[in-house]
């Protein structure tokens, strides 16, 4: 017997599809890649599907409703959140300091 497909909906599944809707978080992918990589890469080059597919590599898994059944997917999509979000802060703080 095979085991049955991850059901859909999640709440890591829809966090991560909310998370790639949001255009701080592609703009974040853009400047990860740039700074990693070296490469010159305009801001707004990251679709919601390559921040999807991002999140699917990363986490080594086919579909976001994974994140919901897979301990070690979960545990690497929480890192890249985690990421983020510090990344999120720097940018509001550097936002204040200089006005």
């Amino acid at each position: 017997m095979t085991a049955p497909a991850p059901q859909k909906g999640g709440f890591l599944a829809k966090n991560a599809a909310l998370l790639c809707q949001d255009s701080q978080f592609r703009l974040y992918l853009d400047r990860r890649r740039a700074a990693k990589f070296n490469l010159d890469i305009p801001d707004g080059t990251h679709t919601e599907e390559d921040a999807r597919d991002f999140i699917l590599q990363a986490c080594g898994i086919e579909s976001r409703a994974e994140l919901d059944h897979n301990p070690q997917a979960a545990t690497v999509y929480r890192q890249i959140r985690y990421h983020y979000q510090r990344w999120e802060a720097r940018q509001r703080r550097r936002g204040l300091q200089s006005r």
